[in-house]
């Protein structure tokens, strides 16, 4: 049972430890990344910020079996480095009434549309995409902040232009 997905390039670090697993009281987190599933480090250095109470998966985009996990009734939070892996996911089985943009960095092209997201045209499309198809695509670092929904998000893109 997928609790969120997360749109994060720093996958997991101290907002999701100290957090979101709290708030959202998951079993498992699933660390759906390329980078992150080829790297030892990075994956010793993940599994190790969670309790040992949780799960904790890291393997590459495609090889997640997303279908499953939106099946299987454990309370799991996945986590995406960026809003282009969210199409392969969903395209490939993986159920969200929720997006939650935490973290998206700078980049040629973007602009800020809260104070940890900024976000291309394109990944606008995208979520707008996600959005007409049912999923509540919002911005918020950590759960006790405002979320910012996809509509706001659109225009403070458009006003930052």
């Amino acid at each position: 049972m997928i609790t969120l997905v997360r749109v994060d390039n720093r996958l997991i670090h101290g907002q999701v430890v100290e957090a979101w697993l709290p708030f959202l009281k998951v079993s498992r987190v699933v660390v759906a990344d390329d980078e992150a599933a080829s790297s030892p480090l990075i994956r010793a250095a993940m599994a190790l910020a969670v309790q040992s109470a949780i799960e904790v998966q890291i393997l590459p985009l495609s090889q997640v079996d997303f279908a499953a996990l939106s099946k299987d009734g454990v309370r799991t939070l996945v986590l995406l480095r960026d809003v282009a892996s969210v199409p392969f996911a969903h395209a490939h089985g993986l159920a969200m009434d929720e997006l939650n943009l935490g973290n998206v960095h700078f980049g040629t092209g973007r602009r800020q549309v809260s104070p940890s997201v900024f976000l291309a045209e394109a990944e606008l499309t995208t979520l707008q995409q996600l959005a007409d198809q049912g999923v509540r695509v919002a911005a918020r670092a950590v759960p006790a902040e405002k979320p910012v929904d996809l509509p706001d998000l659109r225009e403070r893109w458009a006003k930052a232009g």
